[in-house]
């Protein structure tokens, strides 16, 4: 019976904590209503800046009203500040409980990708709000300037990866036509270097012969050299007198000439001399 009666007391404790937990709940809500229609007013006048404080409040009080984070946000596309305004109008897509919350945040997300020139992924918001929202003409005619968008979009992407690809070709073959170059010059100077290395070496053999001189040049210069010398060491004939060499060839030519002289005369002596004949009686 004790148990029975504890169970209940915590029955009821439980209950009423509920219920304190569900008014201020309601409580938080209608302040966060409360704090959302005075940011609507200000923003109304143009006084953005107003309106951004009252609805920041308001998401404060409920991080999860769809309306708090969409109406922020779009105070934050009025100023032009698109990144933040994408950011708050993702928080009010999360949190929203009904279709008609969720195809104005989607569709506000593709104006706001639209102005970040984000077309492919605008078409994808637009369609998400269509998906909540299938009879919004507004939508659909954003719908199909982001479709238009994201084709021209695509189109000039593969033109320029076409013209990449050209390029990167291009210089490929820029790159190949160098490298051939580079090559062929470098053979021309190992060919020129060879040349220069052979006529070198020739060069060298030439003088390296040159010094140590050929056999028979050798043995010619010896013996013109020892030619030379046994000429040296005869006596040299003074200025007018002649040399042992011509006297004897002088006296050879005087003797040769005598002996003809000789033998003429001779010649004669028997040509002239008369016969003497003996008597028989």
């Amino acid at each position: 019976m004790k148990h029975i009666v504890l169970y209940i007391v915590t029955f009821c404790t439980l209950n009423a904590f509920s219920q304190d937990n569900g008014k201020e709940q309601l409580k938080a809500v209608e302040q966060a209503k409360e704090l959302v229609y005075e940011g609507n007013q200000l923003a109304s006048n143009d006084d953005y800046i107003s309106a951004e404080m009252e609805y920041r409040k308001a998401i404060s009080k409920e991080p999860n009203m769809a309306v708090g984070n969409y109406n922020l946000a779009n105070s934050y596309y009025e100023k032009g500040n698109f990144d933040e305004a994408f950011y708050r109008l993702q928080q009010a897509a999360k949190a929203a409980n009904t279709k008609e919350e969720k195809h104005k945040a989607y569709h506000n997300i593709g104006n706001v990708l639209m102005q970040n020139k984000k077309c492919k992924e605008a078409v994808e918001a637009f369609k998400n709000a269509l998906r909540n929202n299938p009879s919004d003409e507004e939508t659909r005619y954003n719908f199909a300037l982001a479709k238009q968008c994201a084709e021209e979009q695509q189109d000039q992407q593969d033109q320029e990866d076409e013209n990449k690809d050209q390029n990167d070709k291009s210089d490929e073959n820029k790159d190949q036509d160098e490298k051939e170059e580079d090559q062929k010059e470098n053979e021309d100077e190992n060919k020129e270097d060879q040349k220069d290395k052979g006529d070198q070496d020739k060069k060298e053999g030439e003088d390296e012969k040159d010094d140590k001189g050929d056999p028979k040049d050798e043995k010619d210069k010896d013996g013109n050299q020892e030619s030379k010398e046994q000429d040296q060491k005869k006596p040299q004939p003074k200025p007018g007198q002649l040399s042992p060499q011509q006297i004897k060839n002088l006296l050879e030519a005087m003797n040769n000439q005598e002996e003809k002289v000789q033998e003429k005369i001779n010649a004669e002596k028997t040509k002239g001399a008369k016969v003497r004949s003996e008597k028989d009686w």
